[in-house]
């Protein structure tokens, strides 16, 4: 504090310090001898060197303190071992109140959304509890605690999301609202489970303007815009949206809805579980132990006189045959496949056994979507691709886009040295035309109904990906990553 430094990372070679006067290097030297390290310099503004410095430095003394704590009542906050859970579950309190530990879960919540971090995972450990966060899908490691200060962490949590502070031999769930340090409100959904070392706490952040965003925040190009525009804005059928778990699809469908929920439109949802609150909506959860399921859920919506029904997720035929049935009787209807592309959620209603007929008929289109992360365009440089590169992604014979533009990663202070900063969307939008609904038929084979969706006209999730590369938004590795694998 004193030479108004801050170091930020550390490897076998070399130490990175930031500093707010580049110009002021007495210290330079005691500690390039001390480190014997190659020392790299990053300039930082005054202002926010100051803040990191007492944000860190306060918690490392908290951590320190709720450790001397610790050790004063051991056999009351000792580590718990498999074996202890249930003894440990009946230990009363752990002093989740103490002041110490009260500092480390206000700043872990508050840098956690300074970071866009989407979820913070605090995992129990023999030697130290490790606390890390997902920011843009990959998970960082940011801090490692003391055992016994990670079993008060996810008590202190637990009493924050009104959960059962003796029961660790089940997993809970929980919510908690704060608010970020800008004053807005941030709601985050709690997990917790019983593991070898104690219980491990995951914190899902839903911030309200990640999961409502514009058509074109969203990553869509003018024509994949106007054709999912296109296929929303039909008054009844059913539109799907695919891909795997954390590919995006409920910041599609609630942006959407948004902006459809217009006051002479009533929009109605079921949901496992809720996600957002949005007021635009009325939104109904999924509640297994009173038999209110999907399908049960959208029985009752088509009674509350909607226009637009959001059903989460299409898990079996019952709720299959309740979206046929809602399109039918004059609904649009929004819901969600887990499905690799867009041709294959044709074949997965057909598998679940919802008549072809039925299929052809009220099926608008479908969007299957991932997400990729961009590079960060604070430090990406220019790049040249060989042949055998983009012989990677693209199809044999087909044209590269103009203008090339590509970039690579570099890493700097903005992108926590990763070279990438944000994400983006790459879609593949299936619209139900004449032609393809005469093939969806019982025995519909997959290779052919994509083949002639192709013919007609349709973007493969591959080709968007070749864009975002040739444009310089995306790596080619960023989108191999998450494409399904060349047929």
């Amino acid at each position: 504090r004193r030479h108004r430094i801050l170091p930020l990372a550390l490897d076998a070679e070399r130490v990175l310090i930031a500093t707010s006067e580049p110009l002021a290097l007495d210290w330079l030297a005691d500690v390039q001898h001390l480190s014997r390290r190659r020392i790299e310099l990053a300039l930082i503004n005054p202002l926010d060197l100051h803040r990191y410095t007492m944000e860190f430095f306060g918690v490392t003394q908290s951590v320190r303190g709720a450790r001397s704590d610790a050790r004063s009542t051991e056999s009351n906050v000792g580590l718990p071992s498999f074996e202890q859970l249930v003894e440990l579950g009946r230990a009363g309190d752990v002093n989740a109140d103490d002041h110490h530990i009260v500092h480390i879960v206000d700043w872990l919540l508050q840098y956690a959304y300074e970071q866009r971090a989407s979820d913070i995972h605090l995992e129990p450990r023999r030697e130290a509890g490790r606390m890390r966060f997902r920011i843009d899908g990959v998970l960082h490691k940011v801090l490692e605690v003391p055992p016994s200060v990670m079993t008060a962490v996810v008590s202190r949590i637990k009493v924050l999301g009104r959960m059962d502070l003796a029961e660790r031999r089940r997993p809970q769930d929980g919510r908690i609202k704060t608010r970020s340090p800008g004053g807005r409100e941030v709601e985050m959904r709690l997990s917790t489970m019983p593991t070898a070392f104690g219980e491990k706490c995951v914190m899902r952040i839903f911030d309200p303007d990640s999961a409502f965003k514009s058509i074109e925040q969203l990553g869509f190009s003018p024509e994949e815009a106007a054709g999912w525009s296109a296929l929303v804005e039909r008054p009844h059928g059913i539109v799907l949206v695919t891909g795997p778990t954390g590919s995006g699809k409920t910041t599609t469908l609630y942006s959407t809805l948004k902006r459809l929920a217009t006051p002479d439109v009533n929009v109605c949802s079921v949901e496992d579980p809720i996600e957002m609150i949005a007021p635009e909506f009325n939104q109904m959860q999924v509640q297994q132990n009173i038999d209110l399921d999907f399908a049960s859920g959208v029985r009752t919506l088509l009674r509350q006189d909607p226009d637009i029904i959001m059903i989460g997720e299409i898990r079996d035929l019952e709720t299959a045959q309740m979206a046929v049935q809602a399109s039918l009787t004059g609904h649009l209807v929004l819901s969600t496949l887990h499905t690799n592309d867009a041709a294959s959620a044709i074949t997965r209603l057909l598998d679940l056994g919802v008549p072809h007929y039925l299929v052809a008929s009220t099926l608008n289109g479908v969007l299957a979507q991932r997400l990729v992360r961009t590079l960060c365009v604070h430090c990406k440089r220019p790049h040249t691709l060989s042949d055998a590169d983009w012989a990677a992604i693209r199809e044999p014979g087909e044209a590269l886009p103009e203008p090339l533009n590509v970039h690579a990663p570099v890493g700097c202070l903005e992108c926590r040295r990763t070279g990438y900063l944000g994400r983006v969307g790459l879609y593949e939008l299936l619209p139900v035309t004449p032609r393809l609904r005469t093939l969806i038929r019982p025995d519909t084979e997959l290779a052919g109904f994509s083949q002639a969706a192709r013919g007609e006209g349709l973007r493969t999730l591959r080709r968007t990906g070749l864009e975002k590369v040739a444009a310089g938004l995306t790596t080619i590795e960023e989108v191999l990553s998450v494409l399904p694998p060349r047929e």
